[in-house]
């Protein structure tokens, strides 16, 4: 169980990481959300709670299918990510579009306010993924629809930094370990109450230069995770050491300046 300081540490850390990325939308980021925007399969009237929306794609495409009778919050502890969605918001005047700062751990709504619930590749951020889903059961509607998505433990450049950390005797959590099989998230869906879980994968791996990888690395060994940051307190020197055998494992695997970085993303769905 994280402490109460190490949790309020981690989601300044977070919500910091998030403040810095001023070029967020791209055709990655646009393609996911929507795909599970059009997953979840709104109704027109819905009430839908889009909890880390970001600079706000699903909540935009969700309001596209909930039309003028429906109705979307969307919530991120960014304000950096919200400053964004709002500019969207000024430019594009949509109405049933709203959006609140605030920590998903901590908010709360009455029983019954949504008719479905969106969280797009962000549900491994949170700080304890069994209580949230307890909440967001609770929050919706008989009948109501959850849809998330979240990515494989293979996924993105994290084995190999584990592997190497591990290799200096740094045991470094991957984030992505709770959600990261089917088999785990209807374990998870099923004990929060959830029912008729259905999936669909998609695999959006691609070859990134080695430049790119070697960016991957953690800056000044704030490594962001829910269960913690080993990394915390190295020294700038074993710091620095850890980083250039990252590189090096890079260097090694890479073909042409190359390197496959695999991206295994499922789309989950389920119902109240």
């Amino acid at each position: 169980m994280n402490s109460p300081r190490r949790s309020e540490d981690y989601k300044q850390r977070i919500a910091a990481s998030f403040d810095q990325r001023s070029h967020y939308d791209d055709d990655y980021t646009r393609h996911r959300a929507i795909r599970l925007v059009r997953f979840a399969e709104l109704a027109p009237g819905a009430r839908v709670l889009d909890l880390a929306t970001g600079t706000g794609i699903a909540a935009f495409a969700a309001a596209q299918d909930v039309g003028t009778d429906g109705a979307v919050l969307g919530v991120d502890i960014s304000p950096g990510m919200l400053a964004q969605a709002r500019e969207k918001l000024r430019r594009r005047s949509t109405p049933a579009v709203t959006f609140l700062e605030d920590d998903a751990d901590q908010l709360d709504f009455p029983a019954a306010s949504f008719d479905a619930l969106l969280c797009s590749s962000s549900l491994m951020w949170f700080s304890d993924i069994p209580g949230a889903l307890g909440k967001w059961y609770r929050w919706l509607v008989p009948g109501g629809t959850v849809a998330f998505s979240c990515y494989s433990e293979s996924s993105f450049t994290l084995p190999i930094q584990i592997e190497v950390a591990a290799a200096f005797g740094h045991c470094l959590p991957n984030c992505n370990e709770q959600l990261g099989t089917r088999a785990r998230c209807v374990s998870l869906l099923r004990g929060a109450g959830f029912g008729a879980i259905e999936f669909e994968a998609e695999d959006l791996g691609d070859f990134i230069s080695t430049r790119d990888a070697k960016r991957h690395w953690p800056q000044d060994g704030n490594w962001v995770s829910p269960q913690g940051n080993p990394l915390a307190g190295l020294p700038v020197e074993r710091l620095n050491e850890l980083r250039a055998a990252y590189e090096t494992r890079i260097d090694e695997l890479a073909v042409d300046d190359q390197i496959l970085q695999g991206i295994d993303i499922l789309y989950v769905r389920a119902k109240k």
